[in-house]
């Protein structure tokens, strides 16, 4: 049975231990800037062979297609699809674009779509390492192919929202911002931070004793909630939940009320762990938005849930959302440090 000594989050010799997965999250923001530069003379020559004709629909392809659709969906001007299986809609050929994410390069399947774009003579934007699986199969002439050199996803994702901002297609997405999002965190979420004024050491603490319900009220919140609850998952093997708030109700609503004469340092069992309600919030202020967060917080009230709030001010969607993904990792890794056996 594991239990959570809150002692090692400030702890030089096991911060040391964590040192490697601490500095790949520190760096997070340099990976961004890095992608960004290393693509800029293949963005600025495909702009401008693309900006005088408007595809007839976009098509984001390969599994990282989500993160795509989560952004441009709201914004852009030709019908957008997601499709993250292994071929494309029957429907697309020359007048639609490909957009692909593939920041490993090795999947056979996006490569298998990427081919099958070619071959229908599709329009064709692959972020992908130069001389992997998925560049060999975009060679073509209608292919712009943004060179990737690290395997970051989101800074992958940056590259390709940049392109396509550029195009029109898109909302702003510039690179800086996002980096300067993700430096902010790392400086306020470093190891180097005391527990009271690191927010990331702080909601690991209040994951120690608790199993997660995950909630983000916009499209790209509730992407980066679901994205927080897979690393706490992975740091920590716990039940970790996101979900749409009808989702997450009903875990709420069958938690056992608290009692007044209730132990307060009685943890339980495993098994008996509490749900924490965390709720990420990049400022969507939608009235949908604001009623689903009002009645979570409403069921949690009821039954004595607690619920901590991780908050990102960031200018602009993407970077509010890699804001909130990226504190959210760092207290599943401050977790994943805490926990001993």
């Amino acid at each position: 049975m594991s239990w959570f000594d809150e002692s090692r989050l400030d702890d030089e010799v096991a911060l040391g231990a964590a040192d490697l997965r601490l500095r790949t999250l520190a760096e997070s923001g340099a990976r961004v800037r890095r992608e960004a530069g290393g693509a800029a003379e293949a963005t600025a020559i495909g702009v401008t062979q693309s900006q005088d004709s408007r595809p007839r629909a976009v098509i984001a392809a390969g599994p990282d297609s989500r993160l795509l659709r989560a952004v441009l969906e709201p914004f852009c001007p030709v019908p957008f699809v997601a499709w993250p299986g292994p071929a494309l809609p029957g429907w697309a050929g020359s007048l639609d674009l490909v957009v692909v994410l593939a920041p490993v390069g090795s999947d056979p399947g996006t490569a298998s779509s990427v081919a099958e774009a070619v071959r229908r003579g599709c329009q064709v934007v692959v972020a992908c390492p130069p001389g992997s699986m998925v560049a060999e199969h975009a060679e073509g002439r209608y292919t712009t192919m943004l060179p990737i050199v690290t395997d970051d996803a989101l800074a992958a994702a940056v590259v390709m929202l940049s392109y396509l901002s550029q195009l029109g297609l898109g909302p702003e997405a510039e690179a800086d911002r996002v980096a300067d999002a993700l430096d902010d965190v790392a400086i306020s979420c470093s190891p180097l931070r005391d527990i009271s004024i690191n927010p990331a050491k702080m909601l690991a603490i209040c994951l120690a004793d608790a199993n997660p319900l995950v909630w983000g009220g916009s499209v790209l919140a509730a992407r980066a909630a679901r994205r927080v609850a897979e690393s706490i998952r992975r740091s920590s093997g716990r039940t970790a939940l996101a979900g749409d708030a009808e989702h997450l109700l009903p875990v709420i609503e069958a938690t056992r009320a608290r009692d007044v004469f209730d132990d307060p340092f009685d943890g339980g069992l495993p098994g008996d762990l509490r749900p924490v309600l965390v709720v990420l919030d990049d400022g969507a202020d939608d009235p949908v938005v604001r009623e689903n967060r009002g009645r979570l917080q409403a069921a949690a009230a009821g039954r004595g849930v607690r619920v901590e709030t991780v908050t990102s001010e960031a200018p602009g969607e993407v970077a509010r959302y890699a804001s909130l993904l990226l504190t959210g990792t760092y207290a599943a890794e401050y977790l994943r440090l805490g926990l001993v056996d």
